[in-house]
């Protein structure tokens, strides 16, 4: 365990996989009382609190009292807050199927299913594209999630210098489109009102307003092309096409050579 007047003395670091400790595990050392922890089930505990109460709310102490120990026992296994909001991301990594390598549906079939999983992780822990841009995620679970990735865009047969890039386009459009939908979904949540609902309510307040009324109107028929008559089935159309946009876009650059 490292006090916590160590801890601030302590530099800036990189990543807790990064520091080469075995995970500890046992007894806690306050008084060597056996504390029933490890680092799994802070963990998990900590995902657990990250889903139901967001990043803001969560602490130490609010883990600790999830837990039913003190704090202090919570700093035996991990040293820091950030510690643990790493190995959390990684946990989420965990839940993505990904597809056999030796499978033989071909790229593309193996492309849309990564982005599939990846945006569902996306929105159904929408803490975890913040905590993306803070931490290197280097985790076992993120670094198998990432080395697929690489294999399944070596296979589409794009040169080595734009193989970075093509993997940039789909998986940051997927954690744009995967963020902002989580935010959504989870503003719906807080407002305890339906997504339709709440995309209703804001369409009718737009449509009322007259520097909007214009554009408004010019976009209903886009709207009624789009297709869906739920935002749910709205938003599976826009991803899919996208998606296909992006496919298309790879094997056009592959063609070209």
């Amino acid at each position: 365990m490292v006090r916590a007047a160590d801890r601030a003395k302590r530099p800036a670091r990189t990543s807790v996989w990064l520091e080469g400790k075995a995970p500890r595990g046992g007894t806690s050392r306050g008084g060597g009382q056996p504390s029933g922890l490890d680092r799994e089930r802070i963990t998990e505990a900590t995902v657990r609190l990250l889903d139901a109460e967001g990043l803001a709310k969560f602490s130490m102490r609010r883990l600790a009292a999830e837990l039913s120990v003190t704090a202090m026992s919570v700093y035996w296994y991990v040293d820091t807050k950030d510690d643990l909001l790493e190995l959390a991301l990684d946990a989420v990594f965990g839940e993505l199927s990904l597809p056999d390598a030796e499978s033989e549906e071909g790229w593309r079939e193996e492309l849309r299913a990564l982005a599939v999983g990846y945006r569902a992780l996306l929105v159904r822990h929408p803490w975890v594209s913040t905590l993306i841009g803070n931490f290197l995620n280097i985790g076992p679970c993120s670094m198998a999630f990432s080395l697929r990735m690489r294999e399944v865009i070596r296979d589409t047969g794009m040169p080595a210098h734009g193989q970075m890039g093509a993997m940039s386009a789909v998986f940051q459009f997927v954690y744009g489109f995967g963020t902002i939908e989580g935010h959504f979904v989870q503003r719906c949540a807080s407002a305890e009102t339906s997504q339709d609902e709440y995309f209703r309510q804001a369409m009718s307040t737009i449509g009322q307003q007259p520097q909007f009324a214009a554009h408004f109107e010019s976009a209903a028929d886009l709207m009624e092309a789009r297709g869906g008559d739920t935002v749910s089935e709205m938003r599976e159309r826009d991803f899919a096409f996208a998606l296909e946009l992006l496919i298309a876009g790879i094997e056009a650059m592959v063609a070209r050579g």
